[in-house]
């Protein structure tokens, strides 16, 4: 079976027959030294090894922020290599880029185009359009999502937190640049600006009405 590519998939040329969630066995083929190959990846990509019983021969990886974790090893899935496919919300499509480019990863960027998907993050940045791809040395394919607001429904509203501190500094700068307009519109300044941020992040993360 030839290797599953998310962006070929999402493209409508290629089919994924695996979907990750939770904690999700992964694919690989040749066992003992493509374990090793796949764990040398993720370490590559900067996600957490985590401690598994010894002798147990599984090994799990957790991306950050991330309360889903992926494990692999010997004799733990009949599936076939490549195909596996997984999905991460990030907050800055871009930076995700740049930094699978900076650990040596081919990744391809694209957007929900008019006329499909077309090359390159969405020219507005809008929430759920830009995407990336790539995928690990065994085919298994992982697919990127930007999502900066969140529709209505899609989180739990009381709760409002951020996966890591560069989620939260790229949240502070959308805040500050809502707010910016929002002084501008009321042509004073609003020394209450820390009541304002938070309010913005929190309905930003929610999907709820933005304040204005």
């Amino acid at each position: 079976m030839g290797s599953c590519s998310a962006e070929r998939a999402y493209r409508g040329q290629g089919s994924c027959r695996r979907r990750w969630s939770s904690v999700a066995a992964k694919p690989l083929s040749r066992v003992r030294l493509l374990v090793d190959r796949a764990t040398e990846f993720y370490t590559r990509l900067g996600w957490r090894q985590d401690v598994t019983p010894p002798g147990s021969g599984v090994v799990q990886f957790t991306p950050p922020g991330s309360n889903a974790s992926i494990h692999f090893g010997a004799d733990l899935t009949t599936a076939a290599p490549g195909s596996a496919q997984g999905y991460l919300i990030v907050s800055d499509i871009e930076v995700a880029r740049d930094q699978l480019v900076a650990a040596g990863i081919a990744v391809s960027v694209f957007h929900r185009g008019t006329d499909g998907p077309a090359d390159g993050p969405d020219p507005d940045r809008r929430s759920y359009f830009s995407l990336a791809a790539f995928s690990d040395p065994d085919g298994n394919a992982w697919l990127l999502q930007e999502v900066t607001t969140r529709l209505p429904g899609r989180i739990d509203t009381a709760i409002t937190s951020f996966g890591s501190a560069r989620d939260l500094a790229t949240a502070l700068r959308r805040a500050a640049a809502a707010h910016g307009r929002h002084e501008e519109r009321t042509g004073e300044e609003d020394p209450n600006w820390p009541d304002w941020y938070a309010e913005y992040m929190a309905a930003e993360q929610s999907g709820a009405e933005l304040p204005t």
